[in-house]
């Protein structure tokens, strides 16, 4: 029965909007314009990322869970630059670079219920990477949980080398860490790379009919430790507060920024997450369920890779952890994870030693 209450409140929660428009009119926000990747400021190395992705599933993927081809693991999108056909190394890591994950909205609703930490760790542990989770309060706004990301690197930065964290905003995580490192300069230095991964970089329009007391449903979830929170979650993922952020908070150039986007088919979107699919569709239909794909990117970004899964696939293993929930409600759940975890750090690692070396020969 609690399970029951618990996929009913996550079924309210991502349909809860109203039949109202989700973009609405006005024009008190920036202005705004629609561009190819290249013409933004974005670095296109998905071609790149396909030759370690594919290496990485190819060679240790299918001893690992959920395995798919990598053609239907990645979405094309275009034409996909940046392919090197150099070897991929995969050995050991020289950096020992700490993946530090920030989790989406309502996490702590959740983290009891889901096997979030074998999900993440086990795996890349064996190259050298190390990882963790910096809690964040699932129902606050990006102010308050930025805070809490820098509390988490100071409180611990006896451990952490300089430029040895990669931090990978998930969902809402992506803004509040963005947060973190325009509000609090003295972490910068801890930190190689910033990377969204679905995260919701421009906001979400399904945030614009949403409530905050909607979040309350999520305190059903079994083993919830969900608090009221600061009240600002909901409001923090509109899109009018994150384009007036993106547009007056430049990011500092200390640090790397990637982007990993969710494109899935529509085969690939969990039945639980049709009905928001759908309405955020009725904006664009190249989303999630939850994030337009563009609004996934952060601005000046090295984009990586569209993968072929919902906003649920990539992050929340719903279906290891309840199987009856997974067969029969979120039933494209099922995504290699670990190997394109794998892929990701050893992606960035090569990234940031080629710009080391690029640095280093046009250094005086």
């Amino acid at each position: 029965m609690r399970r029951t209450i618990a996929l009913l409140s996550l079924t309210a929660l991502v349909a809860a909007c109203s039949g109202k428009s989700l973009v609405p009119h006005n024009s008190d926000g920036p202005p705004l314009v629609l561009l190819p990747a290249a013409e933004a400021g974005i670095e296109d190395q998905r071609g790149r990322f396909r030759e370690i992705a594919c290496t990485v599933l190819e060679s240790s993927g299918k001893d690992l869970p959920h395995y798919r081809d990598c053609d239907d693991a990645l979405t094309k999108v275009g034409v996909e630059e940046g392919a090197t056909g150099r070897p991929v190394n995969l050995g050991m890591s020289n950096r020992k670079l700490i993946a530090a994950m920030v989790p989406g909205i309502g996490w702590e609703c959740f983290e009891n219920w889901l096997d979030y930490q074998n999900e993440f760790d086990t795996h890349v542990h064996q190259f050298g990477y190390d990882s963790r989770i910096f809690k964040v309060a699932g129902m606050s706004g990006t102010e308050t949980n930025a805070r809490m990301i820098r509390d988490a690197i100071i409180d611990n930065a006896a451990s952490i080398q300089p430029k040895q964290l990669v931090i990978l905003g998930y969902s809402k995580g992506a803004p509040d860490a963005l947060e973190a490192i325009v509000s609090y300069p003295e972490i910068r230095p801890y930190i190689a790379a910033i990377v969204s991964v679905a995260g919701a970089v421009g906001g979400s329009p399904l945030a614009n009919n949403a409530k905050e007391s909607d979040l309350g449903l999520l305190k059903h979830i079994p083993e919830s430790t969900c608090t009221g929170g600061d009240g600002k979650a909901v409001e923090s993922l509109r899109p009018s507060v994150r384009r007036a952020w993106l547009a007056n908070n430049p990011l500092p150039d200390s640090i790397q920024y990637y982007s990993i986007v969710t494109f899935p088919d529509q085969e690939h979107i969990s039945s639980v997450l049709k009905s928001s699919w759908k309405k955020l569709g009725k904006v664009d239909p190249r989303n999630d369920s939850q994030v337009i794909v563009y609004d996934q990117i952060i601005p000046g970004s090295t984009l990586l890779a569209y993968l072929n899964a919902d906003h649920w696939a990539i992050a929340v293993p719903v279906a290891e952890s309840h199987p009856f929930i997974g067969r029969h409600f979120v039933n494209q759940n099922t995504y290699p994870r670990k190997a394109m975890f794998e892929a990701l750090m050893r992606h960035i690692e090569e990234d940031l030693d080629r710009r080391e070396a690029s640095a280093a020969t046009k250094a005086p």
